[in-house]
């Protein structure tokens, strides 16, 4: 189920080849032989009721002879926090994980001789806005001559979270949780039988996300007894299978709790009784096809006993 995730937020941000690390910005030389040279300015992030917001500048210079095609790599500031390139110059792809913040590359467009190029970068950090201000200083972007394999110039920046007051003086430290803390709560369910013969039931279902842990959506993995399949959510905004569901909605914030209806479905022919019990998994679903470790795995699961009448 993490897997179809990451594979879900590879399509929606597209890219390049995978940057393995990141050198000291580089010193571009001279004449034809000039490499590309970036540089960032501060990321200001507001306060909104769904966490923080705010767009970055930078810039692409050719200082060389020779017209040049460039990529972006950006290193997030806080994990999942990197939404948006303007000028879309074409997709962007996330390759991997520094310490779970999203290495994304994006393609920045061709650049003629001593031309600039400037770009707009937008970040959103789900996480509770606070009365204080914020610092995160991991954030960095490079640019990269489309086939190299390293970038030519490396510029990092600062993120500052504005308080709710819109103060930036004298900011405190921002720390993301590295573990999730979700929980899922259900019931039992009875199903009842349809005009075709086959059997339909509801099960409210709360679902709880505790902290700013990195996550794109929170996925559930069913084990139902035999013949019986999940056949959606009430409310639905993404596809469901026979043994799996995402939770509708989207993201969460910290501390938030969201109730909804799973629907089972089990054939024509089911006899009545108790069919067996069930269990419903929750977990986070981030880049990797592992999920990050959450703080309380025991109450990721819940169990329940399915009937037909």
């Amino acid at each position: 189920m993490t897997t179809r995730t990451a594979r879900i937020a590879s399509a929606v941000l597209g890219g390049a080849a995978a940057l393995l690390a990141l050198p000291p910005p580089a010193t571009a030389a001279t004449g034809t032989t000039a490499r590309p040279v970036i540089t960032a300015q501060t990321l200001v992030l507001s306060p909104t009721g769904r966490g923080y917001v705010g767009t970055m500048t930078a810039t692409v210079t050719n200082p060389g002879r020779a017209a040049t095609t460039v990529d972006l790599i950006v290193t997030e500031p806080a994990g999942a926090s990197f939404t948006t390139v303007e000028p879309g110059g074409g997709p962007c792809l996330f390759e991997r994980l520094v310490e779970n913040r999203l290495v994304a590359s994006c393609y920045g467009g061709r650049l003629e001789p001593g031309a600039s190029l400037t770009f707009q970068l937008g970040f959103h950090v789900w996480t509770t806005a606070r009365d204080y201000p914020m610092v995160a200083r991991g954030g960095q972007i490079a640019v990269t001559p489309v086939g190299a394999t390293d970038p030519s110039d490396t510029a990092r920046f600062t993120t500052l979270f504005a308080s709710t007051t819109g103060s930036l003086r004298h900011p405190r430290s921002y720390e993301q949780a590295t573990e999730t803390d979700l929980s899922i709560r259900g019931g039992a369910v009875e199903l009842t039988r349809q005009a075709d013969g086959s059997l339909q039931g509801r099960m409210p279902v709360t679902v709880r996300y505790g902290n700013d842990a990195p996550s794109f959506q929170l996925n559930v993995a069913a084990n139902l007894p035999a013949g019986v399949i999940v056949w959606g959510t009430d409310p639905q905004d993404m596809p469901s299978f026979p043994d799996s569901f995402t939770v509708p909605g989207g993201r969460f914030m910290p501390g938030e709790e969201r109730t909804f209806d799973v629907i089972l479905r089990a054939p024509a022919g089911t006899p009545a009784g108790t069919l067996g019990a069930g269990s419903l998994t929750a977990s986070a679903g981030y880049f990797t096809d592992s999920p990050l470790p959450d703080v309380d795995p025991a109450d990721n699961t819940t169990s329940f006993t399915v009937t037909a009448s």
